[in-house]
């Protein structure tokens, strides 16, 4: 018996093999369906996907034995990837010197007489071991079979591309998350140290215009109130950047059965509304399953919107609802000074803004949009926005049932 020398890339390969986090890895139905294909194809007793380890060669899948390794030394893959091109068929290994004498062609009960392997290649063209058949009679494989063989090989190859990459999407994930996740801390703590001092400067501003009337000027009386101005500004900034990474906490599962229109209702309270505002509801109160706190937030947001950079003397917003059968499918409709047409494909971009002051002289921060999108995409949507200058802007968006 000759024990099968060590590929001269043998550390690159055991890394790319390893990468694939796949040994010892339990049975999948993609592997299983093509060893089953190639030992029919073959007309074989048994067909193998092979891996070769350091020390041993690992069956990913197998048809035809009751174990899930061998000893690498004694196993014919570890010869087959020292040709990863081609196949390696041993028609009868009694015959062949390099398998004289070995255990498995000495088995009595199932000996391998018969051996076919085409190297399975990583990405960058490591061999990581075989698909291969076996047979305990001597055997000759068709032209035919062999480009079969070939083919099925293949596909291994590119499922085993797949899992790499499901695992460095998994891995990007993780990363994203654990750096979001330290953004959002960060700004929380940045958030609560400064809302306080921000809370301080409104209310010390109101009491210096209040106690101090009669002796400031009206120069002076402006400077206050920008300063309060200047304060809310950034207190709603502040505000504004923590719900947008407290959207990323909102999961699709999360639902509750609840009344569309008490909940429409319930956030037309909320908002301070200081002219006149016409809103129509849905004609029919329709009970929905959804993310309840999700879907508010963004009501919140877009109604929000709709009232705050309204230049009509009276804001009519008009909300609409239809369902599918995988979906929910909402409209909202204003008669405001709409979105330049230049400027639709980015308002959902965070920190992105058109540069208008709403009706209380506040400039936008480019975040509420940016957290309405994630939001609902987040709950298996897609929001869309049309708009005419001067006319309407309408916002609709959709959310899996």
């Amino acid at each position: 018996m000759m024990i099968a020398q060590k590929p001269v890339n043998e550390l690159a390969r055991l890394s790319a093999l390893h990468q694939l986090n796949i040994l010892d890895s339990l049975p999948e139905k993609q592997y299983d369906n093509i060893t089953e294909l190639a030992a029919e194809i073959c007309g074989t007793d048994t067909a193998v996907i092979s891996l070769v380890d350091k020390d041993r060669q690992w069956f990913k899948s197998k048809i035809g034995v009751n174990f899930c390794e061998t000893n690498r030394d004694i196993g014919f893959c570890s010869h087959a990837i020292m040709q990863p091109m081609s196949i390696m068929e041993i028609t009868n290994a009694r015959e062949d010197h390099r398998f004289q004498n070995n255990p498995l062609v000495q088995n009595v009960e199932n000996p391998v007489i018969f051996y076919a392997g085409m190297p399975i290649l990583s990405p960058d063209g490591h061999a990581l071991g075989t698909l291969c058949v076996l047979h305990h009679k001597p055997k000759k494989l068709s032209e035919r079979q062999k480009r079969s063989l070939t083919h099925l090989a293949t596909q291994v190859q590119e499922l085993l591309k797949l899992r790499l990459l499901n695992l460095q999407l998994e891995n990007s994930k993780s990363q994203l998350k654990k750096h979001n996740d330290l953004l959002k801390d960060f700004a929380g703590t940045v958030s609560h140290d400064m809302k306080m001092p921000l809370a301080n400067l409104i209310l010390t501003s109101d009491i210096l215009n209040k106690k101090y009337a009669g002796t400031i000027d009206n120069t002076g009386k402006e400077y206050l109130s920008y300063l309060k101005k200047s304060s809310i500004s950034l207190s709603n900034y502040i505000t504004n950047i923590l719900e947008h990474y407290e959207s990323s906490s909102y999961e699709i599962d999360d639902r509750s059965n609840f009344d569309l229109n008490d909940l429409l209702e319930n956030i037309i309270e909320l908002i301070n509304i200081k002219h006149h505002c016409d809103i129509h509801l849905p004609e029919m109160n329709h009970n929905i399953y959804c993310n309840r706190v999700a879907l508010e937030q963004i009501f919140l947001n877009l109604i929000g919107n709709s009232i705050k950079y309204n230049d009509k003397i009276e804001t009519v917003i008009d909300i609409e609802f239809e369902e599918t059968d995988s979906h929910y499918l909402f409209k909202i409709t204003d008669n405001g000074r709409g979105i330049p047409e230049d400027q639709l494909d980015r308002i959902f971009e965070l920190f992105s803004t058109l540069g208008e002051y709403d009706r209380e002289g506040y400039k936008g921060h480019g975040i509420g949009l940016s957290t309405v999108q994630k939001l609902v995409n987040t709950l298996g949507g897609v929001i869309n926005v049309h708009s005419e200058l001067g006319k309407f802007t309408c916002f609709s968006f959709n959310l899996a049932k």
